[in-house]
């Protein structure tokens, strides 16, 4: 009996689905002359051929359709109930073989109160690139705010598919908090991460071994903090930081971030030594955000001439500088390059980062400061290290913060936090980087539903780009904090 009404109520509610979709795939009534106003905002994108579906949505639709063509030729049609595109993950894949190198054009027809037979919109296009992303990106999820948090933790998204899986979460650390996670050349069998708390220390998963150090009882006693493993794998480099808040009672910003002091020491994971140089830990500079360069033969890192907090805040701008690295013993060379220029350009940079192939400098640049999360007006800037010239990265950048940002394993891709969406939350965009340097319209990470974007109250922080999936063992992580 049980059995006998299931299937009635599945083959009733198939019929119920079916008559839909056949109402939906309709012709729209009508049309209008511009294109549909669509959220996120993917008109005229470019899309690595291994992205997952770029859903889509028009408010205040009661249904919607759209068509997939390439060249003239019809190659899906996607009818939905409600205000959203729900796009068939094999049948988006099969579009995207079939388009890989062309563009993809996509045609909206809305049925709502106001179109009640429905309108169809002019086509938008978005081109698939045979430039293939990294199978995962890794993230912390935390609340944007700046006085407390209650659950966070270190994410990876699957880039083809919409699954979300965690790596660590601060269940595992007592409810202490994670931070500043760094993987080694892209590689998830070679991590760290920090946890914050009682217990706390510096957990690195490397090839199976899984142990945490307590940096400040090291040989130096200096707490690491923003990391960068070297492309071999024995040294990471960290800044030491002595960070500080103060509140703003008017204006657009409300909180400034800084250092009070900050110093840049090389972590040997094989023998467990801090190694510091004396011209990057005295007193009259500050040194923080250091960066490998990718061949291992160089040191990035941002520095800054030491100044009166309480009457020149305003002043403290950061340079990029480098410096030569040497891997058989950790120590750097004599010689100091200024690549950025803070006195000059009278601007601050901050998180330098390298493209795979050591050309081009993707750093964010803000008025003043080194915390950019901040600052409304922090934008991305590049440098072409071959020529010294300034790229032009405005397609990158909005009115609101554009922060933290990762190169791709193969260079075609950066992937960078924005709060462009609604002023608050950081999101993650990625934008294509053609074989010129220049790029193309950034896209907001694809999701299942895209309200996802808007209802979830958490800030993407800090994104890296992984080839496969992280496994880092849950059991023994707990364990370190028991």
């Amino acid at each position: 009996m049980k059995k006998s009404f299931l299937s009635h109520i599945l083959l009733s509610l198939s019929l119920c689905l079916l008559s839909l979709a056949s109402c939906q795939v309709r012709e729209a009534g009508g049309v209008v002359d511009g294109e549909p106003d669509i959220f996120p905002d993917y008109v005229g994108v470019t899309l690595p051929v291994n992205i997952a579906p770029i859903n889509f949505m028009v408010r205040d639709a009661t249904a919607i359709r759209a068509d997939f063509a390439c060249e003239g030729q019809l190659l899906e049609v996607v009818a939905n109930s409600g205000e959203v595109v729900d796009i068939p993950a094999g049948k988006w894949r099969k579009m995207l073989q079939q388009t890989v190198g062309r563009t993809l054009d996509i045609t909206v027809s809305v049925w709502n109160d106001r179109y009640p037979d429905g309108v169809k919109y002019n086509p938008f296009s978005v081109y698939i690139s045979a430039d293939s992303i990294d199978a995962y990106v890794a993230y912390r999820l935390i609340e944007p705010g700046y006085e407390s948090w209650q659950d966070m933790g270190i994410y990876q998204r699957e880039l083809s598919t919409f699954d979300e899986t965690p790596i660590v979460t601060n269940r595992q650390n007592n409810g202490g908090c994670l931070n500043c996670h760094s993987f080694q050349q892209y590689n998830p069998d070679r991590m760290l991460f920090h946890a914050r708390g009682a217990g706390g220390g510096t957990v690195f998963w490397k090839d199976g071994d899984l142990r945490k150090v307590d940096m400040s009882a090291t040989n130096l006693k200096m707490k690491g903090v923003y990391p960068m493993w070297h492309k071999d794998g024995r040294y990471v480099v960290f800044s030491s930081n002595k960070t500080s808040q103060s509140f703003y009672s008017a204006g657009r910003t409300p909180i400034e971030v800084y250092d009070m002091s900050s110093d840049i020491f090389v972590y040997d994971t094989e023998t467990g030594r801090e190694i510091a140089d004396p011209r990057f830990t005295e007193e009259t500079h500050l040194e923080t955000f250091p960066a490998f360069s990718p061949d291992g033969r160089h040191l990035y890192l941002c520095r800054a001439d030491s100044v009166d907090f309480n009457n020149n805040f305003a002043n403290l701008r950061y340079s990029i500088v480098r410096a030569d690295f040497h891997a058989e013993d950790g120590s750097l060379g004599e010689k100091i390059d200024t690549v950025f220029d803070a006195v000059a350009t009278r601007k601050s940079a901050s998180f330098p980062r390298l493209s795979p192939d050591g050309r081009y400098l993707l750093f964010t640049q803000s008025d003043f400061a080194t915390f950019p999360i901040w600052h409304r007006e922090a934008d991305l800037k590049m440098i072409d290290l071959q020529t010294g010239e300034e790229m032009d990265t405005t397609p990158l950048n909005s009115n609101e913060t554009e922060s933290y940002h990762s190169w791709s394993s193969n260079g075609r891709w950066v992937v960078f936090s924005s709060r462009r969406v609604d002023s608050r939350y950081t999101r993650l965009f990625f934008a294509h980087v053609r074989a010129d340097g220049s790029f193309g319209k950034p896209f907001l990470l694809p999701q299942r539903n895209p309200m996802e974007n808007n209802y979830r109250l958490k800030s993407f922080n800090i994104p890296e780009y992984i080839k496969s999936k992280a496994t880092l063992p849950k059991g023994r992580v707990t364990d370190l904090f028991r």
